[in-house]
């Protein structure tokens, strides 16, 4: 396997460049898919996004001035990807806040693929709840042990905010969890 630095340097030779990026989509396109999958919920929608995420790195690779590493590039990428995706969702159906967390919750009930027993899915439930920031918070910390100071170049912003984010996230899921017993 490849490390990161190898795979950058042959992303930015013309000659190696289609290789690299293959390469690269084979070590990340898991993570990246299951990081979109928490905010946007849909299997259909996650695609949709991680395919535009991909994109955007090839277009944008030679811009990469690797003042970060190139997992939390990919993150911030697919992050933003996966936010504009559900604003842009929000514009076209009209829909509010409470409207877009009921859409959610209506994604996950309907879809296939989630395979979660009643638990997880009223955790699901609970977590799609959240306001964007703390769900998303949540998500990198609790699913994917995204440490603050990876968060803080991945969402630039302080990692004070981002604990206290995740801190409510979790008061707020303990409490509709206590609710739902």
């Amino acid at each position: 396997m490849k490390s990161d630095q190898q795979i950058l340097a042959e992303l930015k030779n013309e000659s190696t460049r289609q290789a690299a990026f293959r390469a690269l989509v084979s070590l990340y396109k898991e993570r990246l898919y299951w990081h979109i999958r928490k905010i946007v919920l849909s299997h259909d929608d996650t695609d949709d996004v991680l395919q535009n995420t991909f994109v955007k790195v090839w277009r944008n690779i030679d811009g990469f001035r690797e003042e970060s590493g190139l997992f939390t590039w990919l993150f911030r990428i697919a992050t933003n990807e996966s936010l504009t995706f559900l604003s842009q969702k929000k514009r076209r159906a009209f829909l509010s806040n409470d409207d877009t967390n009921d859409y959610i919750i209506e994604n996950l009930q309907t879809d296939p693929y989630f395979d979660g027993d009643d638990i997880q899915y009223r955790l699901q439930k609970a977590i799609a709840r959240l306001p964007d920031k703390q769900r998303l918070v949540f998500n990198m910390r609790y699913y994917d042990n995204i440490k603050y100071q990876d968060m803080e170049k991945i969402l630039e912003t302080s990692a004070g905010a981002l604990k206290a984010s995740y801190h409510h996230a979790v008061k707020k899921i303990e409490e509709y969890l206590k609710s739902e017993e």
